[in-house]
């Protein structure tokens, strides 16, 4: 028999008390205890696949699992409130955004404790609050200029998205160990609100982000059934949507779903993690090097592939697909830059819809109607397009492997494009912000993720621009400093200490420049955030 966890945590915001307190926490000791252990060899595992990938071996389809992908079976159907997905909006957990997205016409608000929210202990424990009252229909919000938001009648349906597997949460520690950041926002969140969803004739909704395998697939499938139990609810109750964001997870979309079939809402094509992920996975072969990231379009053969054997195999599974992320800000100026960026979300929305996507994502609400739109013209009356079965689809492993980009290039504007994006994200990233508006889009972690990856393959692969310029660590170091100084005299010397910029660059040379690839910039940065004087521990 296990003895009790004994958990521990940094002081909880005033706020947060009332749904972070001592029986939700011992709720996520309880389920750390579990099956923390197997996170942890699972990350084991994924380094290890790294390291065969590096040796020479080629990601496949699993032989041992051909019976899953053969034979014939579909995963349990969803609730009412999940059938129809044809607009989602994302956005982070602070009040404000939480309200106007749950208002904004959007069947669904992703609310997100990931990608778009700098984990800072208040963001997470505050952020958790926010939903909780939410779902009570008790929530509003007056802004500094004193406009009032309060929640509509028809609030979207919620969905949450906990930190992903890699991630840890340092402020709360069970028997001296921090617990899994995934665990620890499912498990407040399941605690504080799952029995009243239910009540609410909803239900405990979670987009799982960053796995790689379906055996992350099944130790998520295994948290579900073990709080289920613990809260007394039935099997089935969860629902969860996989993003299927990185390479190896594109080759295991079939298994994915068998492993959470009687949880499953489906798979959703989280295309700016996936261009990291590849990158990623390629990143010490010189040959292999894509160019500049505003070429790589969900039209270049592997996103192509990707997106088209993502719908085919949800439908064969009776599972929506869903398909990724309009980024666009409206611009309140410029209603030239607005006309060609509409033009290209309604261009990509109606993409999706036409290859038989059930949904989509954006960023901001004035991205709801727009999409709505389109998939209005597509779906019509009906909830989603799940019997458009796509038979015609036929993708094998050289498809997904597939990194031509016909007509990109590598430019010295990409290069400094990637250089202040990265940096930009950084600094507000240490000041509290996951989700920022840079250069008229909605940048979240994977946007700087590719930025800075990008940078590291191009600057070990020496690669060279159009203009003849070879990419070095120096030339990198170089357009740094530049960006540096642009930023003190656009914010003047008392903004920029205070905005973290100087602590952003050094971070960015780290994640962009060291020897070894840091898997991800979110734990070097995380390093970082609660500090005062910016130094890594």
């Amino acid at each position: 028999m296990m003895l009790a966890p004994t958990p521990t945590t940094t002081s909880v915001p005033d706020e947060a008390r009332p749904v972070v307190d001592a029986a939700a926490l011992d709720f996520v000791a309880r389920l750390e205890q579990r099956h923390g252990p197997r996170r942890r060899e699972l990350l084991r595992r994924r380094s290890e696949r790294q390291d065969r990938f590096d040796a020479g071996e080629r990601y496949g389809f699993l032989e041992h699992t051909s019976v899953i992908r053969r034979d014939d079976w579909t995963v349990s159907p969803v609730p009412e409130d999940l059938r129809d997905r044809r607009c989602e909006i994302t956005g982070p957990t602070d009040r404000k955004m939480v309200v106007n997205a749950l208002n904004s016409g959007a069947r669904v608000f992703m609310a997100d404790f990931e990608d778009a929210n700098s984990p800072t202990w208040s963001n997470m424990t505050i952020g958790q609050r926010n939903l909780y009252d939410a779902i009570r229909c008790d929530i509003d919000f007056t802004g500094e200029n004193g406009k009032h938001y309060e929640l509509g009648d028809d609030p979207a349906t919620l969905v949450v998205r906990p930190r992903g597997l890699h991630l840890e949460e340092r402020h709360m520690l069970v028997d001296g160990v921090p617990v899994s950041a995934s665990l620890f926002d499912f498990g407040v969140y399941m605690y504080a609100n799952a029995r009243e969803l239910v009540a609410r004739g909803s239900g405990p909704y979670f987009y799982l982000a960053k796995l790689e395998s379906h055996l992350d697939a099944r130790w998520w499938n295994d948290v579900f059934l073990t709080a289920q139990e613990m809260l007394g609810l039935e099997r089935g109750t969860i629902k969860a949507t996989v993003l299927i964001e990185t390479l190896p997870a594109a080759f295991q979309m079939h298994e994915i779903l068998f492993e959470l079939r009687e949880h499953s809402a489906g798979l959703n094509a989280g295309r700016w993690d996936y261009i990291f992920s590849v990158i990623k996975t390629h990143r010490n072969m010189a040959d292999l090097v894509l160019p500049d990231r505003t070429d790589i379009d969900m039209t270049v053969p592997f996103m192509r592939a990707y997106t088209e054997l993502l719908v085919q195999t949800c439908h064969r599974r009776g599972a929506h697909a869903m398909g990724g992320m309009a980024a666009f800000i409206p611009s309140r100026k410029d209603e030239d830059v607005n006309r060609l960026a509409l033009k290209k979300v309604r261009e990509d929305k109606r993409r999706e819809a036409m290859d038989g996507c059930d949904g989509t994502w954006v960023a901001h609400p004035d991205l709801v109607p727009v999409a709505t739109e389109v998939f209005d013209e597509v779906l019509g009356d009906r909830p989603n397009q799940i019997d458009k079965q796509r038979p015609d689809v036929e993708v094998d492993a050289s498809d997904l492997l597939d990194l031509r980009v016909p007509g990109g290039s590598i430019t010295e504007a990409g290069v400094k494009l990637n250089v202040d994006v990265a940096i930009r994200y950084l600094a507000s990233w240490l000041t509290g912000t996951g989700a920022a508006a840079i250069n008229d889009l909605m940048e979240d972690t994977a946007t700087a993720e590719i930025s800075r990856s990008q940078v590291w393959q191009w600057a070990r692969a020496r690669a060279t621009t159009v203009e003849g310029t070879v990419i070095t660590p120096e030339y990198v170091r170089s357009l740094m400093y530049a960006e540096a100084h642009l930023l003190r005299r656009e914010y003047g010397d008392e903004a920029y200490e205070a905005g973290r910029f100087g602590e952003a660059c050094r971070l960015f040379e780290r994640v962009a420049l060291d020897d070894e690839f840091h898997h991800f910039l979110t734990i070097p940065a995380y390093d970082m955030l609660e500090t005062t004087d910016g130094s890594l521990r």
